[in-house]
């Protein structure tokens, strides 16, 4: 019977531990998560300059469509602190943007045939477009990553260890309106 007490609390203290270790995981998924979508938006925005190289041959109106494209580029490609949600969420809200700007530019080349049918402009478009499929299935995991760890670590008790794991809730990437036509 004396021993009781010190069962409960070895159980409690066990369980606090692997409620923090939990948080920690999915703190790390998160992380990794939004590593993996910096690597192919780094992909994405290594195709751009020539994408635009192809398309300033052929679209002289569509001057300040690829002058934003060019602006979103730079925005995306600044580094950013992947542990502060607001730092996150301007760089996924810029990514989405950049997506979009994409997605109006690569619509735009419809009203161009002569461009429509350069060899050159379509192979850069399939290998962009295996990079956005990429980028889809990154936000999926990611925002599947970030779902885990605010669960846990909204609930009153995770928010007191995860303020001891310094987890934080991360905001979700959304796709633009243009990414998801």
């Amino acid at each position: 019977m004396d021993h009781v007490p010190l069962i409960i609390i070895l159980a409690l203290l066990a369980g606090l531990y692997i409620w923090y270790a939990s948080i920690i995981s999915r703190k790390n998924s998160a992380g990794e998560a939004l590593s993996g979508i910096d690597v192919q938006l780094k992909k994405r925005s290594n195709l751009i300059p020539n994408i635009l190289t192809i398309a300033k041959r052929f679209m002289k109106h569509e001057k300040e469509l690829i002058s934003g494209v060019t602006e979103l580029r730079t925005r995306v490609d600044e580094s950013y602190n992947p542990g502060n949600p607001e730092s996150v969420r301007e760089h996924l809200q810029a990514a989405g943007a950049l997506g979009g700007s994409m997605g109006r530019l690569m619509i735009a080349v419809e009203d161009y045939p002569e461009l429509k049918c350069d060899e050159t402009r379509v192979q850069a478009q399939r290998a962009y477009n295996e990079v956005e499929a990429q980028i889809a299935a990154g936000r999926r995991f990611y925002n599947a990553s970030v779902t885990r760890l605010n669960n846990c670590s909204e609930i009153l008790t995770g928010k007191l260890i995860a303020g001891i794991a310094k987890a934080r809730g991360m905001p979700f990437y959304e796709a633009d309106e243009v990414s998801t036509a």
